[in-house]
């Protein structure tokens, strides 16, 4: 039998290059997410431009086109399936993959984002479909600027970057870790009607240090060992002054770098341009909103607590560093608030004798003697904390014995599970509920599902980032703020915390339903928009109701007019 030939690529090169102008725009439309309506253009739009016969004759509605995802979806037998199908969707259809996202947020966004986005993560370059986002490699220095050229829309508000340094609570993932930032800014539009078509997902590629990566034929990213913080540095100073040049009104949000960048690159920026930490500054306001509601519930104040922290990285500062400042704002000096606040790291109490602490965890190291890790339950009968914070990334590590020494000091123990994915949350929303007879106010990092206890059901709420970082990026993207500051992030944590009915705090929840979460976030973006005003950080002028403001800005998942 003969060899079939081969179909001539120079002269398919030839005929698409003599395309009528016509033949082409039609294709440009259907190949861009953007604008590509697929089973949705009206009559007139496919014939003034072209797209007769290239698309089904039938015209649908939003809601006939969202039915058919939804069966689709439904015969999927894994979120990681459910997450990779999402995905091609937005590569093919923005408008419908948003329409979906936002008409059921609490199914969709865990698919999307936590937990399924760790998997994914893992898989990336495994599961890798096609292009989103920039790849910014370190080869390219002193020619970061022309990079960013190269992305088509022109006017970027939001710029997503990580090294991959610390993907959640995965480690170092480096290229794999681009899934971050695409998650992330998906987040910006769902939960808070942040346009999409301003946000960019950037991946800073300096290498990785996973030796089951550098040695995976399929790795998406360099294959070199990660260089000297100097250097990095170096890589990172040129990338932030080339955004500053390529696009003016750009915010830039670090997100998942290893624990001692993310606290010496924000420090390094933040008062020069606009720009803010996720892992620092969000994870700070979620976690601060959940405390203002446990001590509704409990009838205290802030300032009337001692907290009790298992792991002292960039989250577990940033978090404390934002609660000292709302101690201070209640009344207490930055020493008195310090000093209700102890930390656990992997090698202990952090204490003013101990020779390796970093800078940023001094302030917090009292004078104590020596406590190793496993003198944490220890520590609870000594400095007889009201809450408790994990930030640790070890699953399992609040076990029953400390659970139970919590409940020995305390009527209603506070217990923040705050470590994801799933598996590395210090403990789950039975165990605390369970190990503690029911007194603990509990949330965690990643959803739980109710707990019934004789006869009561309560609640694990989820102090999860995207309550605060899209609303605050709403409130910048408005009113084009010129920096972020941790003002902004108090106010999100207290207006999150505001938006929690009485009988659902009864029950025994933190943070708003996510069923509402673009309600949640318009208003939460409202009132920061106000303290960006208020700070005099507005490129725009003040409006008379800051609610209507932000309302005139939001994204509405609907097909723009062709014609």
């Amino acid at each position: 039998m003969g060899k079939v030939a081969c179909p001539d690529v120079m002269q398919a090169f030839q005929e698409e290059e003599s395309m009528t102008p016509e033949t082409r725009r039609a294709l440009e439309i259907l190949q861009n997410p953007a604008v590509n309506k697929s089973t949705a253009f009206t009559e007139a739009e496919k014939e003034k431009l072209g797209l007769v016969g290239l698309v089904p004759d039938m015209i649908e509605s939003g809601d006939l086109q969202l039915r058919r995802v939804m069966m689709q979806l439904g015969h999927k037998t894994t979120d990681l399936d459910r997450y990779i199908y999402l995905i091609n969707l937005l590569d093919h259809n923005e408008t419908l993959f948003y329409r979906t996202i936002m008409s059921d947020p609490a199914r969709f966004l865990p698919i999307i984002y936590d937990p399924t986005i760790g998997e994914a993560c893992l898989k990336f370059g495994h599961i890798y479909r096609q292009p989103r986002g920039l790849y910014l490699s370190i080869t390219r220095r002193g020619r970061i600027k022309d990079v960013l050229k190269n992305w088509p829309m022109k006017d970027v508000r939001f710029i997503c970057v990580t090294d991959g340094g610390r993907i959640l609570g995965l480690g170092d993932l480096g290229a794999n870790g681009m899934g971050i930032p695409i998650g992330k800014l998906q987040l910006y539009t769902a939960a808070a009607g942040v346009p999409p078509q301003c946000l960019l997902p950037l991946y800073l590629d300096a290498g990785t240090n996973n030796e089951t990566l550098l040695n995976d034929p399929l790795y998406l990213g360099l294959r070199q060992r990660r260089p000297t913080s100097e250097t990095l540095y170096s890589f990172v100073d040129e990338f932030v002054q080339a955004v500053q040049e390529v696009f003016p009104r750009c915010c830039i949000h670090f997100e998942d770098w290893t624990g001692v960048d993310a606290v010496h690159l924000l420090d390094r920026y933040r008062n020069d341009v606009c720009c803010y930490n996720d892992d620092v500054q969000g994870t700070a306001s979620i976690t601060l909103a959940g405390m203002i509601n446990a001590c509704k519930i409990k009838g205290s104040g802030l300032k009337d607590e001692t907290y009790l922290f298992l792991g002292a990285g960039s989250a577990g500062i940033g978090l404390s560093n934002l609660l000292c400042s709302a101690l201070v704002q209640e009344g207490l000096t930055l020493e008195q608030a310090r000093s209700r606040i102890h930390m656990f790291d992997v090698k202990g109490l952090l204490e003013s004798l101990r020779t390796d602490l970093l800078d940023f965890q001094r302030p917090y190291a009292h004078p104590h003697a020596p406590m190793k890790g496993q003198d944490f339950a220890k520590a609870i009968d000594e400095f007889k904390p009201t809450t408790l914070i994990g930030v640790s990334t070890v699953g399992g590590a609040f076990t029953r014995e400390v659970i139970e020494a919590m409940s020995r000091v305390n009527k209603r123990p506070i217990i923040l599970a705050l470590s994801n994915p799933t598996e590395h949350a210090e403990c789950t929303a039975e165990q605390a509920y369970r190990w503690s007879n029911g007194r603990a106010i509990y949330a965690a990092g990643v959803q739980f599902p109710p707990v019934q206890i004789d006869g009561k059901t309560f609640l694990p709420g989820q102090a999860n980032n995207f309550y605060i970082f899209p609303a605050v990026g709403m409130a910048v993207y408005a009113t084009q703020a010129s920096r972020v500051t941790d003002d902004m992030f108090l106010e999100a944590a207290v207006a999150v915390a505001d938006q929690v009915p009485s009988s659902q705090l009864d029950q025994g929840l933190l943070y708003p339903l996510q069923s509402n979460i673009l309600e949640v976030e318009i208003k939460t973006a409202a009132r920061v928009a106000k303290g960006v005003f208020d700070a005099s950080l507005a490129r725009v002028d003040r409006p008379k109701d800051y609610e209507v403001f932000i309302r005139s800005q939001v994204y509405t998942p609907d097909y723009p007019r062709l014609i």
